[in-house]
């Protein structure tokens, strides 16, 4: 089913795939979960294929808590256009609980200026 999705995450467990587009970047991501003590730490580590085809870490997703206490996922990559920011929501109507859309945080993503 995700095969033609973008701008996904699929978590399943400790592990997630995903994809993130946009008219820069397309990449296809996979995370590993994090067990930390640190409250700062990201819950997922995520990895993308070099052009050389490596495996590379290009960012990391946090869990946040909202103005209304509830829990959410915050996404930071490194696209190799800058660094870019993404909120994770679920899909209107999904009744898979593993997959989350990406909406990416136009306010942190735009560009900078004095």
């Amino acid at each position: 089913m995700t095969e033609t999705l973008t701008n996904f995450i699929k978590i399943d467990g400790d592990k997630l795939t995903g994809n993130i587009a946009t008219l820069s970047f397309d990449i296809d991501i996979t995370g590993v979960a994090m067990h930390s003590e640190n409250e700062k730490a990201p819950v997922f580590r995520l990895y993308a294929k070099s052009p050389r085809g490596r495996q590379i870490e290009v960012g990391g997703i946090w869990q946040r808590t909202n103005a209304k206490g509830e829990p959410y996922y915050a996404i930071t990559l490194a696209s190799g256009h800058g660094r870019w920011f993404a909120n994770m929501g679920r899909y209107p109507g999904q009744d898979d609980d593993s997959l989350y859309a990406v909406i990416g945080n136009h306010f942190l993503n735009r560009e900078r200026r004095s």
